[in-house]
């Protein structure tokens, strides 16, 4: 008996090296994703929910989309989480990235002074920045080739105008967005940011911040996020099957509610669309 005991102990210790060799062993998944995932706080809510799922370890960096995509196609990252879909669609063309999948939206907004100095509220988008330009009111962009930067270029050129970066009121950060806002409020002058990270800016300061929204709801504003996996075939070591479990949960029906529910004011930061 005494030595049925003692091997069936020395197994339960076998067993359980060999399950901490694994999970010392086990490489985290890494993710580069866009500010705005980060500063909202949606990956504080949502990745421990993942990590408590499937005992998968994630590590994310938050930059612009267009650097994010270069930690992919450098083979820096294995999944990436970014919002800048004419790029997105380039990066999967290019053989850097497969699986690609909507997960959610929200929207642009241009936010202003309260005193809306060019007078824009309300304005469609187009005519809001012909305004600011005629008017020279201080713009502040991000000026990093992220997602929201590429956007609001695509909106100047939308609207007809040179892209006016060598204009004295034109300034561009190389921030993020929630230091190129505190920049533009600093200035008294207008930036585009998305509404998301506008939600947070908004609640960091108790409902009243100094910047409001002034110019939404153009169908050219919608901000599409998805999740791109990077292909094997170009990064060997990308850990392609652990990007893939973290593609079919956040696209799943559990992640998705947890993206609806999540909210600042009362307010939806996000709205989630995965095709299932």
């Amino acid at each position: 008996m005494r030595r049925l005991f003692v091997a069936v102990l020395c197994l339960v210790l076998v067993a359980c090296f060999l399950t901490t060799r694994s999970w010392a062993e086990a490489k985290p998944l890494m993710m580069a994703t866009t500010t705005s995932t980060d500063n909202t706080g949606l990956l504080d809510y949502l990745i421990p929910k993942f990590e408590t799922a499937t005992g998968i370890e994630v590590k994310w960096t938050a930059t612009g989309t267009g650097k994010a995509l270069k930690l992919g196609e450098n083979c820096d990252v294995d999944i990436l989480m970014v919002h800048a879909p004419p790029a997105e669609k380039k990066f999967v063309n290019n053989g850097f990235g497969v699986d690609r999948r909507e997960i959610m939206y929200n929207d642009f907004v241009i936010i202003g002074p309260d005193e809306d100095v060019a007078a824009i509220k309300s304005k469609s988008i187009k005519d809001a920045l012909q305004t600011i330009k005629t008017k020279q009111a201080i713009f502040v962009s991000r000026g990093d080739n992220s997602g929201t930067n590429k956007k609001e270029l695509s909106l100047w050129k939308a609207a007809n105008l040179s892209i006016p970066e060598k204009e004295n009121w034109y300034v561009q950060t190389g921030q993020g967005m929630l230091a190129t806002i505190n920049i533009a409020a600093e200035r008294n002058g207008y930036t585009m940011a998305d509404r998301g990270t506008y939600i947070k800016y908004e609640d960091t300061l108790k409902g009243n911040p100094p910047l409001k929204i002034l110019v939404e709801g153009d169908a050219v504003l919608l901000n599409q996020y998805s999740v791109i996996a990077i292909d094997k075939k170009h990064c060997s070591e990308a850990q392609y099957d652990t990007a893939t479990q973290f593609i079919e949960w956040i696209t799943g029906v559990e992640a998705q509610q947890l993206i609806r529910n999540f909210k600042l004011l009362g307010k939806p930061l996000f709205t989630p669309n995965a095709k299932m």
